[in-house]
């Protein structure tokens, strides 16, 4: 089971980040899985968090209890989160927004521009797509076939090409960063 944490500041779609997660593996990946989220007082701009567990079987409870996967997009959130990150999960962090202060090989750190790589295709809220992409090809929790079905309906139809166009490259970057963590460690694919 995957118990995953989206965790950033309102305004950048961690709750939409969960939601196209949970409908890819839902409807498209034959998966089960449950969505929680939580916002701080102040809505956009405020803390926020979103939380999903996928399984290939039902799912009893329906919190993360220790993440395995932990997705900060600011710092207030990755100082907020990163503690109840289980040992060796995966961390994915905005890394112009992040700056990592925790033991850095307690986990495995997937730094990804994602910021910047939106700004590239026209604008910074694309950015939650990019993530979307990079995560789906370091953790293979959900097929990128599985969450591309899933953006209509949760994204507007007008920018549902560039959307598409985000996740590309967050898929394409994950998986250059897979093969030099691969590299790094002698270890082979």
């Amino acid at each position: 089971m995957w118990e995953i944490r989206f965790s950033g500041f309102g305004g950048q779609g961690i709750v939409r980040c969960a939601l196209i997660t949970g409908k890819a593996c839902s409807l498209y990946d034959d998966k089960f899985s449950t969505m929680t989220q939580s916002f701080g007082p102040e809505a956009r701009g405020g803390a926020c968090s979103s939380q999903l567990l996928v399984s290939d079987e039902r799912i009893a409870y329906p919190y993360v209890t220790v993440p395995g996967v932990l997705i900060a997009l600011s710092q207030e959130a990755y100082a907020k989160y990163e503690p109840e990150l289980g040992d060796g999960g995966i961390l994915i962090i905005e890394e112009e927004l992040v700056k990592p202060t925790g033991d850095a090989n307690r986990v495995r750190l997937f730094p990804v521009p994602a910021t910047r790589f939106a700004e590239e295709l026209g604008n910074r809220l694309f950015a939650n797509l990019v993530v979307l992409g990079f995560f789906s090809a370091i953790t293979k929790a959900v097929s990128a076939d599985a969450m591309k079905k899933a953006l209509p309906g949760l994204v507007p139809d007008r920018f549902l090409k560039v959307n598409m166009q985000a996740f590309d490259k967050g898929y394409d970057y994950g998986l250059k960063a897979l093969e030099a963590e691969g590299k790094g460690s002698g270890a082979s694919s």
